[in-house]
């Protein structure tokens, strides 16, 4: 009996913000006409007082709707992953469980992997479940970093912060041959790892008190690194998915992947030789949602009709300044009538 995929639920915010909003406090940001920070037309954003543990608790409620409240107690591991903690050091797994009544064995806080963390944490769920954790995972992504880092005063003024949004997906994933996970490959490039920064103006480090308010760290060359990396790095671990499970990159039925700007979904297209109308995605509705763009694009394709049972769906993407990269390809079984 091999892993499967069974479900993907998502959430997105009631707050949506157009592209005019963030207009208003346009700023004389030297990135203002850089193609990584185009706006999309819209974006959602986390309430104030809205946590990553309260939206992956929504996009739970909608996988409970479809399979029932018992499908909880057949939890045996749990992953979560926060693109912005809500506490600092502390991740939302217990409080996850705690919060819909269930008691895994396994509870783990999935940091790195950035926006491709949902193929490493499917990844890390398999082999739990094929070492003999259990027989169900539930695999949980966050991301409320746009409406608490970048709508910020001073940090709103800037090119990036038009881009994320926010929103939740969680997985559920079983021992059995009902949507099997084809293959995973994931790779690691901590040579770029520190190309990922915080800034603030004045100075700090993060944990210090000051009045700069904390962004991304971006400038011209660091830009181009992280284009020519992501436009690499994603085409390659795609190949090597399709290479073993004998299929070509032009012959997937659905490829879903981060969306970090329109651009590098452009190129990706053209590298790999994939139809547009084959490469789902949300940019222009949700912006770049880091971890969570991949399920909810996933979603967003099962929803419309454009995969449907047996297809061949790739998952792929990269994450911060290009130190990790991941594809995984799933034969999807359909969600349950």
């Amino acid at each position: 009996m091999t892993v499967s995929l069974i479900d993907i639920a998502t959430y997105l915010p009631e707050k949506r913000l157009p592209a005019a909003w963030f207009t208003q406090f346009s700023g004389d940001d030297d990135l203002r006409d850089n193609p990584m920070f185009r706006p999309p037309d819209f974006r959602h954003h986390a309430a104030a007082d809205e946590s990553n543990v309260d939206m992956i608790e929504r996009a739970v409620a909608v996988l409970v709707q479809r399979h029932g409240p018992q499908v909880l107690d057949e939890v045996d591991v749990l992953l979560t992953h926060s693109q912005l903690p809500d506490l600092p050091i502390l991740g939302a797994g217990g409080e996850v469980a705690h919060r819909l009544g269930i008691n895994p064995e396994w509870i783990i806080d999935v940091h790195n992997g950035g926006c491709a963390a949902f193929v490493l944490m499917l990844k890390l769920a398999r082999q739990l479940l094929d070492g003999g954790a259990g027989r169900t995972a539930l695999i949980a992504v966050a991301q409320n970093a746009g409406g608490t880092i970048f709508e910020q005063e001073q940090v709103r003024a800037k090119a990036q912060a038009s881009v994320p949004g926010d929103g939740a997906a969680v997985g559920l994933v079983t021992r059995s041959d009902t949507a099997p996970v084809l293959d995973i490959e994931c790779r690691y490039y901590g040579e770029n790892a520190t190309d990922m920064t915080l800034a603030t103006d004045p100075p700090r480090r993060w944990w210090a008190a000051g009045p700069g308010e904390g962004y991304v760290g971006f400038n011209e060359g660091k830009i181009i690194k992280v284009l020519a990396r992501g436009n690499r790095q994603v085409p390659q671990v795609v190949r090597a998915v399709c290479d073993r499970i004998g299929v070509k990159p032009a012959d997937l039925d659905m490829l879903v992947t981060n969306q970090p700007n329109r651009l590098l979904l452009r190129n990706w297209n053209e590298a790999l030789g994939i139809d547009p109308d084959h490469h789902r995605d949300t940019f222009h509705d949700c912006g770049n949602l880091f971890a969570v763009g991949i399920p909810v694009n996933f979603d967003a394709a099962v929803r419309d009709g454009q995969v449907t049972p047996g297809d061949i769906v790739m998952m792929a993407g990269f994450a911060h300044a290009g130190d990790f990269a991941g594809a995984a390809a799933v034969r999807w079984g359909g969600r349950p009538t």
